[in-house]
């Protein structure tokens, strides 16, 4: 994709939903959900925000960026970690408003910034009255401390 690629304009829903016209729907803060899924087993890695130029960026290079709200500033994923995802299919859903990336995990495998492979590790459960957290897929596969140089895990 060249530079001046530019999106589709959206038009009609039967435009949007029928035709080849890739028109995606941003947010009015510029913004459209992103799921990177696992291309092998199509498990859930990790939930992302996209601006135009992190979604125009995953295009060209085959390697998945992201903006971060917290930063105000795109991000290629694994840029500090290692822990790149090889973009292998770029889809989207009916009203082009959320954008699904099946994807390679390359380094150690960790899509989420606390060193596991998903960024969905816990499972919500009812016990004794209250709705807990428990672990599922949980294990770390590095260290953020080592990675980060943070304690508390953030990238």
């Amino acid at each position: 994709m060249s530079e001046a690629a530019r999106f589709a304009s959206r038009s009609g829903i039967a435009e949007i939903e029928e035709t080849d016209a890739f028109a995606p729907k941003f947010s009015s803060d510029g913004l459209i959900p992103a799921i990177a899924v696992d291309a092998a087993s199509g498990d859930v890695l990790m939930f992302a925000w996209m601006n135009a130029e992190a979604l125009q960026a995953t295009l060209r290079t085959g390697e998945a960026h992201f903006y971060s709200r917290s930063r105000k500033r795109l991000w290629k994923k694994g840029e500090s970690s290692g822990e790149v995802l090889e973009v292998e299919r770029v889809l989207t859903d009916c009203d082009q408003d959320v954008i699904l990336l099946q994807v390679v995990p390359q380094g150690r495998g960790a899509a989420c910034h606390t060193g596991r492979r998903s960024c969905f590790y816990r499972k919500v459960k009812y016990e004794n009255g209250a709705w807990k957290l428990e672990p599922v897929g949980a294990e770390r596969l590095f260290d953020p401390a080592l990675v980060y140089g943070k304690s508390d895990g953030t990238a």
